[in-house]
C-alpha cells in the first residue's frame, strides 16, 4: 500500500502547480523590458549559489573553454582531470568506460543530466563514452551531495555525483538562429561530424537541436609479451563504433522562473574488442553490442512568492541492449545472444520554504518504476517500485553554515513467478554539512561533511538466471570529510587569481555485493561479503596568469593519495591489502597558453602503481604510467562567419599502458577538428 500512497500525494502535489503553471504561461504572452532584466537577476543568483556550494562541499568543474580546450573525446575522458576519480578504461574506442570516485564502487556514483539522474536499474553502470563534449556547458563533480537543498530527492541519494550540463541557448543583438557545424577527424579512421541548431521563437521561447555521428574502426598497434617471453607488435581488432546521438530541447521562462524538455536518442553498434591473452592464438574477438537509449525528461522551477519556490522534474526511459558472442566467429567464448529491455519511469516533487531570510527548508518526493524484460532462460521478469522523501534544511548564521538532510528509501519489487522477489527495502539516511569562514573578509573556508547511503542491489545482482540472489542486502557507505578552500585575487602582478582545495577523507564500504563460485566453477553467485576502508587526501588547486597584455596563461593540478583496504576475510594472507586497480598515488596537471587567436592546450595525466587482484603480489603488479596530451587552435573570422582549427596529439610519448589488465589502450594518435559558428 505505501508505494500507492506516495503515488497519490505525488499526483496531488503535481496536479495543482500544472494548472499554475498553464496560467502563469498565459500571463507571459506579452515581451516586455522587465522579462529580460528579470532573466538577468536569475543568472546572478545562480553565480553566487555555486560559490556557496563549493564553501559547503567539495566540488570541482570543468566548464566552457576549459572543457574545449581540453584533448578530450567523451564525458569519460574530462573526469580523469578530477582529484580521487579512477577511470577504468576497457580498452580503446569501443570499449566500456565507467567511474569510480574516492574507491566507493561505480555504482555509488550518480551521474545527472540537466538535474536528472541517467538510471540504469540493470546492473547501476553508466557508460560515460555515449555522451559528447560537443553541446556539454559544464561537467562538475560532487562528493557527498550538492550542497544547494532545493533538489529532488534522488539527488540525495548517491556517495557521489557527476552532473552534467548541456548547453542553454542564448543569442546576441537581434539574432534568431544560432548555427554550429564540426568535423572531427584523425587516428583510427576516425569520421565525427555534428551540427547544432538553436532558433529563438520568441524571448522567452527557444529551441535547440543537435546530432552527432562517429564512426571508427579502432584499430590500433600495441605492443605485447608473447608467451615465449619476447615483445610484439600486435593490431587491436573488432574496436569499430557506428554510434548516433540525437538531442532535442524546448526551453521557457515564466515569470520568476523556467522550464525545459528534453529529448534524446542513442544509437550504436559496436565491437568489444576482448581481453588480450599472452599467447598467440586468443588475440582476435567477434563479440558485438547493439544498443538503443532513448529518454524524455521535462523540469519546472518557479517562485511563487518569497516564502515558497517549486520544482518538478518527470522522465520516462527506454534502453535496449543486444549483445553477442558466437563461437563460430570466436572458438574462445560460449554462445550468447541476449536482449534487454529497460523501461523506467520518474516523476518529482520538490518544494523549498524560506523560513526566515537565513534559514531554509526542502521536503522533496520522488517516485520510480523501473521493469526488465530479458530473454534469458527461466528469467522472472522483474519490477521495481521505488519511492524517496528527503527532508534538508540550511542555515546561515554569517561566517557558519549549517545543512543536515534525512532520506527515507522504500522499495517494493514484483515478478511474474510466484515468490521470486526479493523483499521490501526501507532505509533512513542522514547526512550533516558544515562551512565556516573564520574572518569575515577571508577567503579561506572550513568545510566537514558526515553522509551514510546505501546503494539497492541491482536487478542483475537479485535475478540474472543462475547467478542472481534475492537475499542479498544494500551495500552501505559512510563518508567523513574536512577540508578547506582558499582564493585570493590580485590586482598587480603576472598572477591574477589563484584557487586552493583540500580535503581529507575516511570511507567504509560495508555488505559489499561480490561474485563468488558455488559448488560449480562454472556457475557464480551474488553475496555480501566485502569490507572495505578507504582514507585518502584530494588537492586541487587552480592560477590565472596574465604574462603581458595578451598573453595569458591557466593552471590546473589535481593530487591524489588514496589509501583503499580489503579487511573483508580476518583470516587471508592479503588481509588489508589494496583493493583491485586503486592507485595509492595519481594526478593530473594541464596547462593553457592562449595568445590573441592563438591557444595552446597541455595536459599531463599520471596513475600510478596497483595491483590488479587483492593479492597484493608481484605477479598482480602494474607499474605506474602517464600520459602527455597537446593541442593548437586557431580562431579565424572570415565573411562573417567564425571557424575554430585545433589539431591534437594525444599519448605523445605513445606509452603502451593498461588501464583495465589485459585490455591495451592506445599509443600516439591524432585528431584534428574543423567548426564554424553562424
Amino acid at each position: 500500500m505505501k508505494p500507492a500512497w506516495r503515488s497519490v500525494c505525488l499526483l496531488l502535489l503535481f496536479l495543482p502547480m500544472g494548472i499554475a503553471s498553464a496560467r502563469a504561461q498565459k500571463r507571459d504572452t506579452t515581451k516586455t523590458d522587465t522579462l529580460r532584466k528579470q532573466h538577468l537577476k536569475e543568472v546572478q543568483v545562480k553565480g553566487l549559489r555555486k560559490n556557496q556550494e563549493k564553501d559547503m562541499i567539495p566540488v570541482q568543474t570543468l566548464s566552457g573553454q576549459q572543457l574545449k580546450d581540453l584533448s578530450t573525446h567523451s564525458v569519460a575522458d574530462a573526469v580523469r582531470y578530477f582529484s580521487g576519480v579512477q577511470v577504468k578504461d576497457y580498452g580503446g574506442i569501443g570499449g566500456l568506460k565507467t567511474v569510480n570516485v574516492r574507491s566507493l564502487g561505480t555504482q555509488h556514483v550518480g551521474v545527472f543530466y540537466d538535474g536528472i539522474e541517467l538510471g540504469n536499474a540493470q546492473n547501476g553502470v553508466v557508460d560515460l563514452g555515449r555522451f559528447s563534449l560537443d553541446n556539454m556547458e559544464a561537467i562538475s563533480l560532487y562528493n557527498g551531495q550538492k550542497s544547494a537543498i532545493f533538489q529532488p530527492a534522488k539527488d540525495f541519494s548517491s556517495a557521489s555525483a557527476i552532473y552534467l550540463t548541456t548547453r542553454v541557448p542564448k543569442f546576441e543583438d537581434d539574432k534568431k538562429d544560432n548555427y554550429q557545424f564540426a568535423f572531427k577527424t584523425g587516428s583510427f579512421g576516425l569520421a565525427n561530424p555534428s551540427v547544432l541548431w538553436e532558433h529563438q521563437l520568441r524571448d522567452s521561447l527557444s529551441t535547440s537541436f543537435n546530432a552527432e555521428y562517429l564512426y571508427t574502426n579502432g584499430r590500433y598497434k600495441f605492443i605485447y609479451a608473447k608467451a615465449g617471453g619476447y615483445d610484439t607488435t600486435q593490431t587491436r581488432q573488432n574496436g569499430d563504433v557506428r554510434a548516433l546521438r540525437l538531442e532535442g530541447g524546448l526551453f521557457g521562462r515564466v515569470k520568476d522562473g523556467e522550464w525545459s524538455t528534453k529529448l534524446y536518442f542513442y544509437n550504436s553498434g559496436r565491437g568489444y574488442p576482448g581481453a588480450v591473452v599472452r599467447s598467440d592464438t586468443n588475440l582476435v574477438h567477434q563479440d558485438r553490442q547493439w544498443d538503443d537509449n532513448f529518454f524524455v525528461q521535462s523540469a519546472y522551477q518557479k517562485k511563487f512568492s518569497s516564502l515558497y519556490s517549486l520544482r518538478l522534474s518527470a522522465k520516462y526511459a527506454y534502453d535496449y541492449l543486444h549483445y553477442l558472442s558466437d563461437p563460430r566467429l570466436d572458438v574462445s567464448t560460449l554462445y550468447i545472444n541476449n536482449h534487454f529491455r529497460q523501461q523506467e519511469v520518474y516523476l518529482s516533487a520538490a518544494n523549498l520554504f524560506q523560513i526566515t531570510p537565513h534559514w531554509y527548508v526542502n521536503l522533496s518526493e520522488d517516485g520510480m518504476w523501473n521493469k526488465l524484460n530479458a530473454d534469458l532462460v527461466d528469467f522472472v521478469y522483474p519490477t521495481r517500485y521505488t519511492s524517496l522523501t528527503a527532508l534538508a534544511t540550511t542555515i546561515n548564521l554569517g561566517r557558519v553554515q549549517l545543512q543536515g538532510s534525512l532520506l527515507e528509501t522504500f522499495v517494493h519489487e514484483t515478478t511474474r513467478v510466484v515468490n521470486s522477489a526479493a523483499g521490501n527495502t526501507q532505509q533512513l539516511t542522514p547526512s550533516l554539512i558544515a562551512a565556516w569562514r573564520p574572518l569575515a573578509d577571508s577567503a579561506f573556508s572550513v568545510r566537514a561533511f558526515y553522509k551514510r547511503i546505501f546503494r539497492m542491489p541491482t536487478l542483475n545482482d537479485l535475478y540474472y538466471t543462475f547467478i542472481g540472489n534475492i537475499n542479498l542486502k544494500p551495500e552501505y557507505t559512510t563518508q567523513y570529510d574536512l577540508g578547506f578552500r582558499w582564493e585570493r585575487m590580485f590586482n598587480d602582478g603576472a598572477l591574477r587569481s589563484i584557487e586552493l582545495q583540500v580535503d581529507g577523507y575516511y570511507n567504509q564500504v560495508q555488505n559489499k555485493i561480490i561474485a563468488v563460485p558455488t559448488t560449480n566453477q562454472y556457475r557464480w553467485t551474488m553475496i555480501n561479503l566485502g569490507y572495505v576502508k578507504i582514507r585518502g587526501i584530494d588537492v586541487s588547486a587552480q592560477g590565472n596568469w596574465a604574462l603581458s597584455a595578451k598573453l595569458l596563461l591557466s593552471t590546473r593540478l589535481s593530487y591524489t593519495y588514496q589509501r583503499a583496504q580489503d579487511f573483508t576475510d580476518v583470516v587471508s594472507p592479503y588481509y588489508g591489502g589494496q583493493i583491485p586497480y586503486e592507485p595509492w598515488n595519481s594526478g593530473s596537471v594541464v596547462m593553457n597558453l592562449s595568445y590573441g587567436k592563438w591557444n595552446v592546450n597541455y595536459s599531463y595525466i599520471y596513475t600510478g602503481e596497483r595491483y590488479d587482484a587483492i593479492a597484493n603480489i608481484p605477479e598482480n603488479y602494474h607499474p605506474p604510467f602517464y600520459t602527455h596530451d597537446i593541442a593548437l587552435t586557431r580562431t579565424l573570422q572570415l565573411s562573417g562567419k567564425q571557424f575554430r582549427l585545433s589539431a591534437e596529439i594525444n599519448n605523445l610519448l605513445n606509452q603502451q599502458y593498461e588501464v583495465v589488465q589485459s585490455y591495451p589502450m592506445p599509443g600516439t594518435n591524432i585528431r584534428l577538428i574543423i567548426q564554424m559558428n553562424l
